[in-house]
């Protein structure tokens, strides 16, 4: 399994969720949509307009709005809340868990602007540590796609699981290169290219990084397998697990703290099943800040040359 993916034409993954969620009003009339005054951000004004009657601007007030969705599940409906990932989580971690996460409420919350590539508007709005709250809630699934086609893909799949969902997505055009008719298995991880010497998880945005890295160890002579864990809980053990069976060592990459994400939930995989090296690539323990996608993702370390910078050390602690 060759690496020949190439991107179809960059797109923001939030349009991914608001063409997704369209269509979902379209096929069920029991999915209903929350907004916490971000409309056009989430890219939510398609439903808004061909489903008024279905739509609730519920305003600055993101506590309030997971209460209300909360409450709709109970009438039948499958609601769908709509902020930044900043408010989706930290704002409101209370509300998610005793509202929503305790009586395990059949509530999807998607969240957009995650991570760094946020951009312009900074730390304050720029969280880290969202897929670190939201996996340790009891029951909580949590989604991280790669690209427009996958978010898509990803808001329809999470209309068919009963149950809390966070669907985390990002601002801004990004490479699109998975499948447009692709089916979305929640928990089933995806192997992109195939490789025996070095094992690279990636979820979101750095899936597209990972996948430039291994060209770049592919050009020292070295065999990276690439694979997309676009589902961080439930983890695709199995995949993760014969994958460092056949490579004997690890490398993560995420858009988000070195704590609480992709990297642990991987370490906890082959630390109690199958040990081996492992490197994160990730935020190192610090907020953002202000700037433009691609500056941030070089000054905090998520880059082509960053994973494979990884991979090479890694490979070199499997030798010892």
């Amino acid at each position: 399994m060759k690496n020949t993916y190439t991107d179809s034409g960059a797109k923001d993954t939030r349009s991914g969720f608001g063409a997704g969620l369209l269509e979902l009003g379209r096929r069920n009339d029991r999915v209903v949509a929350l907004c916490a005054d971000l409309t056009g951000s989430l890219k939510m004004d398609g439903f808004k307009k061909a489903f008024p009657e279905r739509f609730f601007q519920v305003g600055i007030a993101e506590a309030n709005m997971m209460g209300i969705a909360a409450g709709l599940t109970i009438g039948g409906f499958i609601p769908f809340t709509g902020t930044f990932a900043n408010f989706s989580t930290g704002r409101v971690y209370d509300q998610i868990r005793q509202s929503i996460a305790y009586s395990h409420k059949n509530v999807k919350i998607c969240a957009s602007h995650a991570g760094l590539t946020l951009g312009e508007d900074g730390a304050t709005h720029q969280i880290l540590e969202d897929i670190g709250l939201m996996r340790m809630l009891p029951g909580m699934v949590v989604i991280n796609p790669c690209d427009y086609n996958q978010t898509k893909a990803a808001t329809l799949a999470i209309a068919e699981h009963y149950g809390p969902v966070y669907l985390r997505f990002g601002r801004p055009k990004w490479p699109n290169f998975t499948p447009e008719d692709q089916t979305f298995e929640i928990g089933k991880a995806i192997t992109l290219v195939e490789g025996k010497d070095v094992s690279i998880f990636a979820t979101g945005h750095m899936v597209w990084m990972a996948l430039q890295a291994q060209k770049l160890l592919a050009d020292r002579g070295i065999e990276a397998e690439i694979i997309n864990i676009h589902t961080i809980k439930p983890i695709d053990r199995e995949a993760i697990l014969n994958s460092v069976a056949k490579t004997g060592c690890a490398v993560t990459a995420e858009e988000h703290n070195r704590y609480g994400g992709l990297g642990d939930a991987v370490a906890q995989v082959i630390l109690t099943a199958h040990p081996v090296p492992q490197e994160y690539v990730a935020v190192n323990d610090s907020f953002g800040e202000s700037g433009k996608p691609e500056e941030l993702l070089a000054k905090y370390g998520l880059t082509p040359e960053n994973i494979a910078a990884a991979a090479v050390r890694v490979m070199e602690r499997k030798k010892h």
